[in-house]
């Protein structure tokens, strides 16, 4: 008699990790659209069509084995949307990557030989245990996204697992690699593949793995050496592979210079450290530090700390003062001013997106409100200052703006939000999200990124393609590909939650 499905239960795992996916299967996580762009988009943006559209060139067999290195003679390859971090003069340079030059690093990397060399090299990095990797990139078992999946991997193994270790441990010591993508030394993804005197020694590009991703970083970037595509789950495993050689390095160096009574947990460019002696601490800090500057990195002095609260500093500053304060108040615009006053102290935190996010649900059950104008005022001030607040705070506006009288006075007020943007430089990742807002009311209001000119049909360049002589990669290379009209004709004027719930999952573990 066979046993129904409803007589068992099976614990099936949330996600798995990419180390664990097939050459094939990693090939096709890497290809989805999702894997190739982490930047928080309205949902017509797609590149799944144009990504399957250059694969099919690629699999023609028409493209020459050198063929991406005449990339390194044009600027412009990769399409940067630069994020402001702090609405001053800080950013973070995110980038569509060239999708001809993506679609082939995946096909290089998931070869059947080399995707095994670099799970094999994965294996040796995890040798190390007291030094625990958390961040290898993940994909979801379930109908929850992979973003999502991540997040909830994150919050299980971080700080969940942080919380476990103070029955450990007295001191923990907090620190991060400053401008991490940016200052990676693209040579050392070969070293991490294969140890620096190999890597060195064998510089030609075909005979190594790890010098022939190294040079498709090169193609992407003029042939420079210095910091790697932010932006999506590729660049993420080829991070990986420079911090998890980082922590072999640095568990060389450990042994035999302290004692085993400590633990490190590293989200990919987070170090907690675990210890019962905070001099052994600074000693392993210091260790650290050799390592990094070796590989061209260097730590944050002004995000390393240590404390013997290793329970309350398991959890985020911004997150412990948001669960001790004052969440609400009946009144909306109090409740707002709430929020804002959190900005103060925690800007761009991950604890105020989750705040906006519980205030704009509140909001949608709203017919009726009072004073819409200022509600928008205090919904832009929070934008400007906190960039990670971009996609929540635009669907904020985008329920305000209903409230008022007539279409006019909305194109007013976005025409004012736009200009009061336009003071702080490289904004055009807000400049996408106040398209997405006016959009069903004013089609015809123009902004600067490229991408919203794809939105309104016009011919424009967003990935330089001059260096490609192939025709058929030419033609597969349309970016009016990356545009849905059908998703955007049905969007509602109101963005709702479920639209903005696509990028919550990044906070998730706030909740």
């Amino acid at each position: 008699m066979s046993i129904s499905d409803s007589d068992t239960e099976v614990d099936m795992p949330a996600s798995r990790s990419m180390l664990e996916l097939t050459c094939d299967e990693a090939a096709a996580f890497l290809l989805k659209q999702e894997s190739y762009c982490r930047i928080d988009l309205p949902p017509y943006f797609r590149f799944d069509t144009l990504l399957a559209s250059v694969s099919k060139a690629y699999d023609s067999g028409a493209l020459t084995s050198n063929w991406t290195e005449k990339s390194r003679k044009h600027d412009g390859v990769n399409h940067p949307i630069l994020n402001n971090k702090d609405g001053r003069y800080a950013w973070r340079p995110l980038q569509l990557i060239h999708p001809a030059l993506y679609v082939s690093l995946v096909r290089h990397m998931t070869r059947s030989d080399n995707w095994k060399d670099i799970c094999n090299r994965f294996v040796r990095f995890a040798g190390a245990d007291k030094i625990m990797c958390l961040s290898i990139p993940v994909q979801s078992s379930t109908e929850e996204s992979d973003t999502a999946a991540q997040v909830s991997y994150w919050w299980r193994e971080i700080e969940q697992k942080s919380i476990e270790l103070a029955l450990e441990y007295e001191y923990t010591i907090h620190a991060d690699i400053s401008d991490c993508y940016g200052s990676i030394y693209t040579h050392t993804v070969a070293w991490s593949l294969h140890e620096k005197g190999p890597a060195k020694a064998n510089r030609r590009r075909y005979e190594l793995l790890g010098n022939g991703i190294d040079g498709y970083l090169g193609d992407m970037n003029q042939g420079q050496t210095n910091g790697i595509p932010q932006g999506s789950v590729l660049m993420d495993i080829i991070a990986e592979m420079v911090l998890g050689y980082a922590d072999l390095e640095l568990a060389k160096k450990l042994d035999g210079h302290i004692g085993t009574d400590y633990r490190i947990l590293r989200y990919r460019d987070d170090y907690r450290i675990f210890v019962n002696n905070p001099q052994e601490g600074e000693r392993i800090l210091k260790c650290l530090t050799e390592v990094l500057i070796d590989l061209g990195m260097k730590l944050n002095a002004n995000k390393t700390a240590t404390s013997d609260q290793v329970v309350s500093e398991s959890i985020k500053a911004d997150k412990r003062a948001w669960i001790s304060s004052r969440h609400s108040d009946p009144n909306l615009q109090k409740h707002l001013l709430i929020i804002h006053g959190h900005t103060s102290k925690y800007p761009n935190s991950g604890s105020l997106s989750v705040a906006l996010a519980d205030y704009h649900k509140r909001l949608m059950r709203r017919r009726t409100i009072q004073n819409p104008l200022s509600l928008i005022s205090i919904t832009v001030d929070i934008a400007y200052r906190n960039p990670r607040t971009y996609p929540v705070c635009s669907a904020i506006l985008s329920k305000l703006l209903c409230f008022l009288e007539s279409e006019e006075e909305k194109r007013d007020v976005i025409s004012k939000i736009a200009t009061k943007f336009s003071h702080i430089p490289n904004t055009g990742h807000m400049e996408i999200w106040l398209q997405r807002i006016s959009l069903p009311f004013a089609s015809d209001m123009s902004f600067g990124e490229p991408l919203c000119h794809l939105v309104q049909g016009k011919t424009v360049q967003v990935w330089n393609n001059e260096w490609i002589s192939s025709q058929e990669l030419k033609e597969a290379m349309d970016p009016a590909l990356v545009f849905d009209d059908e998703i955007a004709s049905r969007l509602d004027p109101v963005i709702p939650v479920k639209e903005v719930e696509l990028f919550m999952a990044r906070n998730k573990d706030y909740q």
